[in-house]
């Protein structure tokens, strides 16, 4: 290109400052995939203008935790955006994305985790995973998971997502040789402690091979399970 167009391309190198917000545009070389939007706290306002400049960029576009009345503002302006309800994500595929190298496989205790096990399994999607989807397979239950053995050894990299006592990780570690990311949900009654009974559980989980992120934070696992299927 001529040296007028590779300057245009890389003025907002390495963000985009909008005032109330700098786009990460740079975040795509460094790590592969573009900046990921926040929705939570954010007005409806300021979500369209970030998500116009990503898409502007030619980036893929991921905004989570946007509540539906949220999109119900905003989709007319962001036109071709799809959104997931039980994720609370939007997203806008514009490229493919770097494929990984194998499954991840995203499994949930019980029915009520599926919100976050879906943030994390459209988050894995739109950065280029397959994804095999094993839900309300938890330890009340263990023949329920055992049914789906097969699947689960044919993944590269297992995110469990549980709340209540949070022991699902531990059972699924033990057997499995591939890492296993524990998501601990605010899902339980009063000595859960919305979750903080789950995450503590978790932390002191007996097989190797567990990594533990915050409560709730599908997208935090998915992002890290989405980097170790590209290695």
């Amino acid at each position: 290109m001529s040296p007028k167009k590779a300057l245009e391309s890389l003025k907002d190198y390495p963000y985009q400052d909008l005032g109330f917000a700098k786009i990460d545009h740079h975040r795509e070389v460094l790590k592969g995939y573009p900046e990921i939007v926040y929705g939570l706290g954010k007005t409806p306002d300021q979500i369209v203008r970030i998500s116009r400049e990503i898409i502007k960029s030619g980036s893929n576009l991921l905004v989570t935790r946007i509540e539906p009345e949220v999109y119900a503002r905003i989709k007319g302006r962001l036109r071709g955006t799809t959104y997931c309800p039980p994720a609370r994500t939007v997203t806008l595929l514009q490229k493919p994305a770097p494929p990984g190298k194998g499954k991840i496989a995203v499994i949930t205790a019980g029915t009520s985790d599926i919100p976050v096990a879906e943030e994390a399994a459209v988050t894995a999607e739109i950065l280029g995973n397959v994804i095999e989807r094993i839900f309300d397979v938890g330890v009340a239950g263990l023949h329920r998971l055992l049914n789906h053995y097969r699947k689960i050894q044919e993944a590269r990299v297992i995110i469990t997502v549980a709340g209540m006592e949070g022991a699902l990780p531990s059972v699924v570690a033990g057997l499995v040789s591939v890492p296993v990311i524990a998501v601990p949900t605010s899902v339980g009654y009063g000595a859960s402690f919305k979750g903080l009974a789950a995450l503590l559980a978790m932390l002191n989980s007996c097989p190797g091979g567990v990594g533990v992120v915050n409560i709730d934070n599908g997208f935090g696992a998915a992002y890290l399970a989405s980097l170790i299927n590209h290695l």
